[in-house]
């Protein structure tokens, strides 16, 4: 891909002429490529504060010092996907990074939305995402370590209609899988003794080494531990412009699932 990126680039501008195009390659995993972290433009510079429209939705991008590329496009499909269960809900989101499946949840008709994130600078965004939508009133968020409040506000018994869970990812090694499949069963664990019996439990994981039958083992150990029975409302894989590629498992690596907690 490095060898071709003159020639994207190329095409990028011929076919899209964008204002700009900006090279996020900051990522470790290139040096064991043996190829050196990259960060910059490609073209003319421009603002890198933009705004994204998605879903009827607008928020605002960072760019340049966003996480990776300052929004994950791959959940496009799976934020539309919570429109029919969240009107009229009261929901918490739990590592809620600027707040993009809450805006939604919010402008998809939402009673209430709190959304938890350990970042500040996170938080700060998922705001101003929230004023962008005319969505102040209704989206809260608060700066907290998500597992420790989940933790904690399952002890004291809260209840939401819809609890909305996107970790990062918990593994990027085959040594420690079962580590990240213990943290999964925990925090969905957490989660689901957080909704209300008949509410709803959104959970993603990026995980490429979970597997996604894996992933949803996980899940029901997690309903046996809480008591609870599951109803599957749908199982989605990434948007369609992240294809999964036949013998390549590491396209086939976003779950998303959506489940009624009866």
């Amino acid at each position: 891909m490095d060898r071709w990126k003159p020639v994207i680039v190329d095409a990028l501008q011929r076919i899209f002429s964008p204002k700009g195009i900006y090279e996020r390659n900051d990522v470790p995993v290139r040096e064991l490529e043996g190829l050196p972290q990259q960060k910059g433009f490609l073209t003319s510079p421009f603002d890198t504060n933009i705004i994204l429209r998605e879903n009827g939705v607008q928020m605002h991008v960072d760019i340049e010092n966003g996480q990776k590329t300052g929004y994950f496009l791959d959940q496009h499909d799976n934020r539309r996907a919570i429109q029919h269960i969240v009107k009229g809900a009261d929901v918490l989101g739990a590592f809620c990074y600027t707040g993009s499946f809450e805006t939604h949840a919010g402008y998809y008709g939402a009673k209430s939305v709190l959304g938890l994130d350990i970042s500040e600078n996170a938080v700060a965004q998922a705001r101003r995402n929230a004023a962008l939508n005319g969505l102040s009133d209704k989206c809260h968020y608060e700066a907290v370590n998500a597992f420790d409040v989940l933790k904690q506000w399952s002890k004291e018994g809260r209840q939401y209609d819809v609890v909305m869970l996107d970790p990062p990812a918990f593994t990027k090694s085959r040594e420690t899988i079962q580590k990240a499949i213990t943290g999964y069963k925990e925090i969905n664990l957490r989660g689901m003794k957080l909704v209300k019996r008949g509410g709803f439990l959104v959970t993603s994981s990026c995980t490429n080494l979970v597997k996604p039958e894996v992933f949803l083992d996980t899940i029901e150990l997690a309903a046996k531990d809480a008591r609870r029975r599951l109803r599957q409302v749908t199982f989605q894989a990434q948007a369609s412009d992240h294809p999964i590629i036949a013998g390549w498992d590491n396209t086939n690596y976003l779950k998303f699932l959506i489940v009624q907690v009866l």
